[in-house]
Parts: structure tokens; C-alpha cells; sequence
């Protein structure tokens, strides 16, 4: 069977049992057994595939019809130009937590001081913490993680990526792993942030393969944000910032949130569909800031 024939007949499989975009998961499985980049099939389109490649592809392909994820299927994903390994230990980084890293290096990065620090809160796969430490080559981070197996695969990406060096993976319960005294430029997160009754709404990807502690948020979703609003302020530098990403819809409320802790709303960015996606805060003053920034 050749390259062409078997995308033909694998991207009709995956249409017909509502995979998106089923075309392009095929090439990218395929390319991915091929061990070729995608855009080479396109010109080794009579190539024809070996009963081993035919019998390999064959595989991912069937278990991505049962919507098991590409990334999964794979064993990485991109991520700020960065390789990262995901399973189902972790969260798969999605493009808007990219804008979350961005804004965290973009700000490391203006820091005046020799040496930059940042705590990364629930690093799940560590991507946040390994494309912090990539961009900015004088941070220190701390990245905890209340999963074992998480911060197993997080250590192995940072050292794939090379800035093991520069983070300190811990095990524990959000705040609860630091130290009294220790403080930060940085406190950055990309918490859980589902409403538990809508869990079982999610697409089957997210529902079936991702670790539910990393989503449920509690009943209204913003559980993690109340803690953060709480306790985050203790660790960080006065002249300091927190940035969270957050669900569609929340913005409202987290302002009141934060606002209520003695929080200023430094800026709300926009993810690539245009929802408030990022919060900024610090804690210049002691209370709402007006003129709220609003970042596309």
C-alpha cells in the first residue's frame, strides 16, 4: 500500500468516527512512524509502506479513532518550540498555556537583577517551568507538583531540554512545599479550572486521558484561585507578579477574587480565540486597579 493510499483510507476511518481534523492527525501519525517530518510525505507519495510500518501505523491509527490522543500516541508535543513528553500522568500543554509561558518570560526577562526566581504551581508535565528557564537563562525556578509520576516525566523533559540545572522539582500540595521566608519575582500557574459537574462534558480526549485532579476545579472552578488569592502574596517579592491562566467566562469573577486579597489587576490577556484568558496581578495596592489593561 502507498503513502497516498493510506491516507486516503486512514483519514476516512478517523472522519467516521469524529476525530477533527482527521486528514492531518493521519499525516502526523504517519510521518511520526515514518520517522520523517510531515511535509516530506508529500513528496513520497507512492512510496509504499513496509508490513511492519503498515501493521505500526495501523495501530495508532485504531486508537486514535477510539480518540485516544495524538500527543499520547506519539509521546510528545510542542510546546514553545520545546519538546515535551506527555502520558497520562499530565495535562497535554495547550496553545493558550504557550501565551501563559510567554508573559512569564517576558516579564523574568525585564527583571534588573542578576538573578531572576519563579515558582511554578502545578507544573504537571514541567512545561511552564522548562520554557521559563529556556527563555531566560538567569531564572531560578521551583516547580511543585502533587503528583509523583508528574514530576518523574517533568524532571525528564527539563533534562531533554537541558535547564534541569535551573529548576527544583518538589512533591506537594500547592503552596505547601515552600519553606517561610522564601520569596519570588514570579508565582505563575496554569491551575485546575473546570467546574466538577462539566467534566464530564469535555471532549473524550480530555475526559478519558487527562488526570482529573489536574482539571476539577471544584464546584464552581475557581477553588485554586481562592488559595492562590490567599497565600501566593507571602511568596512573592513586593515589586513581584502572579500570573494565572484561567477558564472562558471566569475573568469576572477572579478579579473579585484577587481584588478582595489586596490584589491590583495588572492585565487580562486574550487567547487566540479572543477570550480572557491570563491574569496579572501583583501587590501595589490595596485594591482593584482601575483601567484594567486588556491584552489581545
Amino acid at each position: 500500500m502507498t503513502v497516498l493510499e493510506v491516507i486516503t483510507r486512514s483519514t476516512d476511518f478517523l472522519a467516521k468516527r469524529g476525530v477533527e481534523a482527521p486528514r492531518l492527525q493521519t499525516e502526523l501519525l504517519l510521518a511520526h512512524v515514518l520517522q520523517l517530518p510531515r511535509m516530506q510525505i508529500y513528496l513520497q507519495f507512492e512510496r509504499r509502506l513496509t508490513e511492519s510500518e503498515l501493521s505500526r501505523l495501523r495501530g495508532l491509527v485504531q486508537r486514535r479513532g477510539q480518540r485516544e490522543p495524538l500527543q499520547h500516541l506519539t509521546g510528545s508535543t510542542s510546546f514553545c518550540g520545546l519538546e515535551i513528553a506527555v502520558n497520562r500522568s499530565v495535562l497535554i500543554p495547550r496553545p493558550e498555556t504557550e501565551l501563559l509561558a510567554e508573559a512569564g518570560w517576558q516579564f523574568l526577562c525585564t527583571r534588573s537583577c542578576a538573578a531572576v526566581s519563579a515558582l511554578d504551581v502545578g507544573t504537571g508535565s514541567g512545561c511552564i517551568a522548562i520554557a521559563l528557564a529556556a527563555k531566560c537563562a538567569t531564572a531560578r525556578i521551583v516547580a511543585t507538583d502533587i503528583s509523583r509520576d508528574a514530576l518523574e516525566l517533568a524532571r525528564l523533559n527539563a533534562a531533554k531540554n537541558q535547564v534541569r540545572a535551573a529548576i527544583e522539582f518538589r512533591q506537594g500540595n500547592g503552596l505547601e512545599v515552600l519553606q517561610p521566608g522564601e520569596a519570588f519575582d514570579l508565582v505563575i500557574s496554569n491551575p485546575p479550572y473546570i467546574p466538577t459537574q462539566e467534566i464530564v462534558t469535555l471532549q473524550t480526549e480530555v475526559r478519558e486521558y487527562d488526570p482529573h485532579p489536574a482539571l476539577d476545579g471544584g464546584a464552581d472552578g475557581l477553588d485554586f484561585y481562592r488559595r492562590l488569592a490567599t497565600q501566593a502574596g507571602s511568596f512573592l517579592h513586593p515589586d513581584g507578579r502572579l500570573m494565572v491562566e484561567f477558564g472562558a467566562g471566569q475573568a469576572a469573577a477572579l478579579r473579585e477574587i484577587f481584588s478582595s486579597q489586596q490584589w491590583s489587576i495588572v492585565a487580562i490577556h486574550k487567547d487566540y480565540s479572543g477570550h480572557e484568558r491570563i491574569l496579572v496581578a501583583d501587590r501595589g495596592g490595596s485594591g482593584p486597579s482601575e483601567g484594567i489593561e486588556v491584552r489581545d
